[in-house]
């Protein structure tokens, strides 16, 4: 065996046992109970390398986001704003504890969201709608100038519109340089309404369950210019309240005992979700506007399990009768090319597990349309053969023409398939992107099986005994 058969079989032997090193955590992992895969899941343990499973797959929820475009600060467009929408919302989700989660935009001002696994999305709707504007302000002790406004809300049933904010006829009462917010357990805070610090300054944020009596807290740290904003303003207030405010909602009132820089925390009676939500979504950053649910649908994990068993069930009969044909027709070169395709298969999962790939029912369809070029490679490279075995040339003179003759028309339908694939990805929006990744990874396995570990298998067989094979 010449020195360069024994590197192609290296090559092969590598890549077969790098796949089974790849898709051993996937096999693993769906070897678990549900149960067990979201118990593991919501304490982040969850494999590095996975094939992930589609919403249409694996059931959940698919939400269409609104951007309110008229909220946007003047200096922010609208491409600016929808980009820093999504990489916010996606940071959301993945501290969450939802992997994986197709997030993309559509037209002008819409945001897809898809949660493959989350069949009652509550919790993951009230994270991603949050626009979190966390501020730091001073509550007042002298409070006489607003007594009118005050007097107005106690006698009003409803004062706080929607947004957490005064209604038109009691805000008009409330005096310049004066914020009046309501408090996360009842009543409402006067405030100065000057913010000098607020949650652009945070450098992190925690969940810290060693509060007092055993409470969650979130604990939350200032970058360095935050650090020096806010020692100034806690030292120039000490013996004051220091107000706590989240999208217009006072959550605590802390007195400022000593000059604070670096550290800090807020506290209340949070559920440890509810620190976690919060911790989160201020670590993740503010949305530049709001966003509001248009439209959701949730999909069962029956209905995902249906997709399945009939996707994997089209899938394997489709194979089946493809490599009993090939046995059949080309006997000897249809053993060798059915090696190849099951080759492919088992390359291709492995390839998509590494790259973390979403797997969903258009991705099933990229996956056959690789093995059908890969087949289609095989075919023209045993019909090749065909023809210079009628010419009466030598055995390995017939394999090496074979694939030297077959390897143009193999080479021109992937590139074309490739480019294909590219629109599509470029173009496209949800499954027909992942259709496009599937279909590119499946190309470049196909090229690798179907020419490089055929031509491999037929080297090795002409150093052992060219005359058993049968062409």
């Amino acid at each position: 065996m010449s020195n360069k058969l024994i590197a192609k079989w290296a090559v092969i032997v590598i890549a077969f046992f790098g796949s089974i090193y790849l898709l051993y955590p996937g096999y693993e992992w769906y070897s678990k109970t549900s149960e067990e895969r979201s118990k593991l899941e919501a304490s982040g343990d969850r494999p590095s390398n996975l094939l992930n499973l589609g919403l249409d797959l694996r059931g959940g929820s698919s939400l269409l986001l609104e951007l309110d475009t008229s909220k946007l600060p003047d200096n922010i467009n609208i491409n600016d704003a929808m980009a820093q929408a999504i990489e916010i919302i996606r940071n959301r989700i993945d501290q969450y504890g939802v992997a994986e989660t197709p997030i993309n935009r559509q037209g002008e001002k819409w945001i897809s969201v898809q949660l493959p696994g989350i069949a009652n999305p509550a919790a993951a709707e009230a994270l991603i709608g949050k626009t979190a504007q966390l501020k730091f302000m001073i509550v007042r002790t002298d409070a006489k100038d607003t007594e009118k406004a005050t007097a107005k809300i106690d006698a009003t049933e409803n004062p706080w519109d929607a947004d957490g904010n005064l209604i038109p006829e009691i805000a008009k009462l409330v005096p310049a340089g004066v914020a009046i917010l309501k408090n996360k357990d009842g009543g409402y805070s006067v405030l100065d309404s000057e913010v000098k610090v607020t949650g652009a300054d945070l450098e992190n944020a925690a969940v810290n369950v060693s509060g007092d009596y055993g409470m969650p807290e979130v604990t939350f740290s200032f970058n360095t210019d935050g650090a020096k904003k806010f020692g100034a303003l806690t030292g120039a207030n000490l013996g004051k309240q220091l107000a706590i405010v989240l999208d217009n909602t006072v959550q605590s009132s802390p007195t400022i005992q000593s000059r604070i820089t670096k550290d800090g925390r807020i506290t209340g009676r949070y559920t440890l979700d509810e620190a976690k939500r919060l911790a989160i979504t201020l670590k993740a950053g503010a949305l530049p506007a709001p966003v509001r649910i248009i439209e959701k649908r949730v999909i069962g994990p029956t209905l995902g399990e249906d997709s399945i068993r009939s996707g994997v069930s089209a899938s394997l009969y489709g194979l089946l009768i493809i490599l009993v044909f090939m046995l059949i027709y080309y006997k000897w070169g249809g053993v060798i090319a059915d090696a190849g395709l099951l080759l492919n298969l088992f390359f291709l999962l492995a390839l998509m597990a590494a790259f973390n790939s979403t797997l969903t029912l258009p991705g099933i369809a990229g996956i056959i349309l690789a093995l059908a070029m890969a087949i289609d490679a095989n075919v023209l490279i045993l019909e090749r053969m065909r023809e210079e075995k009628r010419r009466g040339l030598p055995v390995g003179e017939i394999i090496s023409t074979g694939y030297d003759k077959a390897w143009s028309a193999i080479i021109d339908s992937h590139v074309t398939n490739w480019i294909a694939a590219l629109f599509l990805f470029q173009f496209g929006s949800g499954p027909v992107k992942g259709f496009a990744v599937t279909l590119t990874l499946g190309l470049v396995v196909s090229l690798f099986t179907s020419v490089f570990v055929t031509r491999a298998i037929y080297d090795m067989l002409l150093t052992s005994n060219p005359k058993d094979i049968s062409l």
